[in-house]
């Protein structure tokens, strides 16, 4: 059973709801969240009105500059309307931008409101009462939470636009602004670091300046002030330091950079690399007049220190180096030798690519190609003065070297046919080494060397072609003489090889014979010392007979020795009383008779059966032919006194 309300129960609910109601309606009360912050709206005030300016600063109707937070809040009836409102929230490592909507008009010249007096955007009053300038600001926002009325100011985030009652042509405005900054990428820090495995690809970056005074006359950059702005993210110490518009001379090396994009844009280059066998000649565009310090010989330009306006006298060493291109630029010079090849698809360096061979035209007529090389070093305390004069290197071999070597080898090539150009290549390239040596001095180079190549034909020519077969045949007939004498030489070591093999194959047999030949020479040795010896005994048998019978006979002798001597006594006699011829041959006659008598009495051989050698001793038979032999009466005598001395003769 349902139990019935009581009329003031009824009464109370309705009053209730109409106290709610009224509430509301009213405005009297309003709950906040935490998380939220209250811009109040006066509806109406005994002030009137804001005469000037977007907020109620003295109590009148309008925005008013006070916020509130999170909480129930009391106002008058039917005089306040509360605008609830989220925080500002920056996201970590990010920035935010704040535009204000009320405050001074920014001066002529001016992009963004000076923050140098007021910086605060927590308090609103102070801003507009410190004289605030409209606009976006030069302080950006960093990570975290502010509270910031938005009925003044307007943040951008990367996230979102913190606002409050903006009219068509302001969201326009707002949501040009934030295109800006996305373009830039204006929400997030500069950051520079090292390119990941590539030395080579290291960054820095150049800043331009949005706003502050413009540069002055005929400088090209806005000179470095120092570091007092923290790397530019400090605007207002930048202006005060001096700074002004433009592209910076100062750049930004490796690090994260909190700088407002909409005062100033960064732009991201690679540092410049000198590498060994190198040097960096500076080309400046910006900076103070220097002080002429090349010197009164040189007279091709200026040299100044470095830091001024002009090429810097002192070059830069092999390293890296954070230099603003915009500044100026930095040829590079070597300091190694380097090569410069005169022909056509071939390089020895990066500054001969439009080198091409040189054309010659010889005494007789022909036109060869001719390639070379020429081998150049710069020092490097020279490399300065190669830049003020060529602007660099390259020039300098193309408009200068090129029409040079051309020259030269053009006139040589003049004064001889082509066989002799040809044959006398080595001496034309140490003479060359010797002229153009010391013209390269002149052009503040080092000659080291010059390689020429074999004269070509061009395209089209066959009578060059004709005269190299002459020669490579002249030369084919004289390798083919030396041939054949090297092969003759070569069949003679070849017999001689062949004979060294078959005698050293035979080794063992000719050493069998030899040693065979030894043992016969060694038994007929023995052979003759035997036979020798036997002929000593028979020699000594013989004599030992020959005087027994000699001692046999002496008796005989004696007798026979008388007999003669009287038959002689009476010879002599009848040779005396005999003269001339007639007696000669009569003792003769005599003699011989006797001589027979007395080899027959004695039985001795005339020719005695061993012969015995050497000495003074003779036989019987070679006596008798002497004594034949002699003539006359005193031969004869002779003869006969020496035939005693003959053993067995007497």
């Amino acid at each position: 059973m349902l139990v019935p309300f009581s009329s003031g129960v009824i009464l109370s609910v309705v009053l209730f709801i109409v106290l709610v109601f009224f509430l509301y309606a009213s405005r009297m009360v309003r709950y906040i969240p935490n998380d939220r912050v209250g811009v109040v709206e006066k509806l109406w005030s005994g002030s009137g009105s804001v005469q000037s300016g977007l907020l109620a600063l003295n109590g009148e109707a309008g925005f008013q500059p006070e916020l509130r937070r999170g909480g129930f809040h009391f106002f008058a009836p039917f005089q306040y309307r509360v605008h609830i409102h989220p925080m500002v929230s920056v996201t970590q490592g990010k920035v935010a931008y704040v535009f204000a909507r009320d405050g001074i008009d920014l001066p002529a010249g001016q992009t963004l409101a000076d923050n140098s007096k007021v910086s605060d955007f927590r308090d609103v009053r102070a801003f507009i009462e410190g004289a605030g300038q409209k606009g976006p600001q030069r302080k950006i926002l960093r990570e975290g939470t502010h509270i910031i009325n938005p009925a003044l100011f307007v943040v951008m985030t990367d996230e979102a636009t913190y606002s409050l009652s903006l009219d068509a042509q302001e969201k326009l405005y707002y949501e040009k602004m934030r295109g800006v900054l996305d373009e830039r990428n204006a929400f997030t820090p500069v950051v520079i670091k090292e390119v990941t495995g590539s030395h080579d690809s290291d960054q820095l970056a150049v800043v331009t300046v949005q706003d502050g005074p413009g540069l002055l006359k005929d400088e090209l950059l806005a000179p470095d002030v120092g570091d007092t702005h923290n790397s530019f993210q400090e605007p207002e110490k930048f202006i005060a330091a001096g700074g002004r518009r433009g592209r910076q001379e100062r750049v930004l090396v490796e690090g994260t950079y909190y700088i407002n994009r909409l005062f100033a844009t960064v732009e991201f280059i690679r540092k410049t690399i000198i590498p060994v066998g190198y040097v960096g000649v500076v080309v400046s565009y910006t900076g103070r007049k220097g002080d002429d310090l090349s010197g009164n010989e040189y007279s091709h330009g200026e040299l100044v220190q470095s830091g001024c306006r002009g090429v810097w006298r002192d070059p830069l060493m092999p390293g890296k180096y954070a230099f603003n291109t915009y500044a100026g630029k930095i040829e590079l010079v070597p300091t190694t030798n380097f090569v410069l090849m005169w022909k056509s698809g071939e390089s020895g360096s990066s500054f001969d690519k439009n080198l091409r061979e040189i054309t010659l035209i010889t005494k007789d007529a022909f036109e060869p190609n001719l390639p070379l090389s020429v081998v150049v070093h710069i020092d490097y305390r020279k490399a300065p003065m190669v830049v003020q004069r060529f602007g660099n290197v390259g020039q300098l071999v193309e408009q200068t070297l090129d029409p040079m070597v051309s020259s030269y080898f053009k006139n040589v090539s003049q004064t001889k046919t082509f066989i002799e150009l040809i044959q006398s290549r080595s001496e034309l390239q140490n003479n060359a080494s010797e002229d153009m040596r010391e013209r390269f001095q002149a052009y503040s180079l080092e000659f080291q060397e010059v390689l020429i190549g074999t004269p070509k034909p061009q395209a089209g020519d066959t009578k060059i072609e004709s005269i190299m077969a002459q020669l490579r045949d002249r030369q084919i007939a004289r390798e083919q003489v030396e041939t054949f004498a090297q092969k003759q030489i070569a069949a003679d070591k070849e017999r001689e090889l062949n004979e060294a093999e078959q005698r050293a194959a035979k080794q063992k047999e000719l050493t069998g014979s030899l040693v065979d030949i030894s043992i016969k020479e060694n038994q007929g040795s023995a052979s003759v010392k035997a036979a020798e010896k036997k002929r000593q005994e028979i020699e000594s048998l013989a004599q030992a007979e020959k005087f027994k019978q000699e001692m046999e006979g002496a008796g005989r002798a004696s007798a026979i020795k008388s007999v003669g001597e009287a038959e002689a006594a009476a010879i002599k006699a009848k040779s005396e009383a005999m003269e001339g011829e007639g007696a000669d041959k009569q003792l003769m006659q005599t003699v011989m008779l006797r001589l027979a008598e007395s080899f027959e009495a004695s039985k001795t051989p005339l020719v005695p059966q061993i012969q015995m050698g050497g000495g003074n001793e003779s036989n019987a038979f070679s006596t008798l032919m002497s004594l034949m032999s002699s003539v006359k009466a005193g031969e004869l005598a002779q003869s006969l006194r020496a035939a005693n001395a003959v053993p067995g003769v007497r």
